[in-house]
């Protein structure tokens, strides 16, 4: 078996054991999904400190992990208020927001006696990874109650459908298009991702279209705002994608992490929806009586 056949049938396992994990914790309970989402943002936020350290910055891993920790914990405690998840979160909320406020001036001091030779780049690095990785995380959570008013698993799946269409439509038509004429196909950003084309661009944001119209049918909504939230859901998709590229290139690498050989489990996996997921928060807000 050659190198390229043994790294697709790694991909496929660890997206098929990805896939499995999502669909159980979704459908056993909310509480069930939050630990996978907190799996994510912990792994996503170390891959993301690795990739910033290989650029020459030094972020304060610790306070930064546990600073994102604080910002999931926080938003499990607002999403408790409003669908039962543990009693254990009752009382939790006012700590959360006390580190929170706490941790930015302690992460100024803590830099004055690291010495590092660039402390904005360190403590950039260590907020971007709060906000790029432990932000959607923490509102995840949000988007069934927001579309459909309450916890309902498959108006969460179908978004991350829409990302898995946007990807694999985007893969398919580019790939015939790239065949079809002779590889003379335009670039979408050839400085960060030579592969990328426009018409695999076009065929991505069809392709999420058409996963949008499928959930709109099935969850009884309104199909002209899933429509626009698939829209939404694949522009930031491919931002997400591209994000993830830039940063890889920067480091010189070509996988955010080694947890797999040849792979970087999350930020790899997920930096598509991790984008996606902030902005369709933000779309819902709009549509929420809409979607309803």
């Amino acid at each position: 078996m050659n190198d390229k056949m043994k790294n697709l049938l790694l991909r496929t396992f660890t997206g098929a054991v990805l896939v499995g994990a999502i669909f159980g914790t979704l459908f056993w309970s909310p509480a069930a999904f939050a630990a996978l989402a907190a799996v994510i943002l912990v792994g996503g936020m170390w891959e993301f400190y690795s990739l910033a350290g290989k650029q020459g910055a030094e972020p304060q891993r610790v306070l930064g992990i546990t600073a994102g920790a604080a910002l999931f914990v926080g938003s499990l405690c607002v999403f408790n208020f409003v669908h039962p998840v543990s009693d254990a979160l009752n009382g939790v909320l006012p700590f959360a927001l006390r580190y929170l406020l706490s941790v930015l001036p302690i992460m100024l001091i803590l830099e004055l006696f690291r010495g590092r030779s660039n402390p904005a780049a360190n403590l950039g690095a260590t907020v971007l990874g709060i906000v790029y990785v432990a932000l959607p995380m923490s509102l995840i959570m949000f988007i069934p109650l927001l579309s459909v008013g309450e916890w309902e698993p498959l108006a969460l799946l179908f978004v991350i459908f829409t990302v898995f269409a946007n990807d694999v439509f985007a893969y398919l038509v580019g790939m015939t298009a790239n065949a079809a004429t002779g590889g003379r196909t335009h670039k979408l950003f050839e400085r960060i991702s030579p592969k990328k084309t426009w018409e695999g661009f076009v065929g991505g944001v069809a392709g999420a279209v058409a996963m949008g119209v499928v959930a709109a049918h099935v969850l009884s909504a309104d199909a002209a705002v899933w429509t626009g939230l698939a829209v939404v859901t694949a522009l930031a998709s491919v931002a997400g994608d591209l994000v993830e590229s830039m940063f890889k290139r920067a480091a010189g690498v070509k996988d955010s992490g080694r947890a797999i050989p040849g792979h970087g489990v999350f930020l790899d996996r997920f930096d598509a929806l991790l984008l996606a997921v902030t902005f369709v928060f933000v779309y819902l807000t709009f549509f929420v009586e809409n979607l309803k």
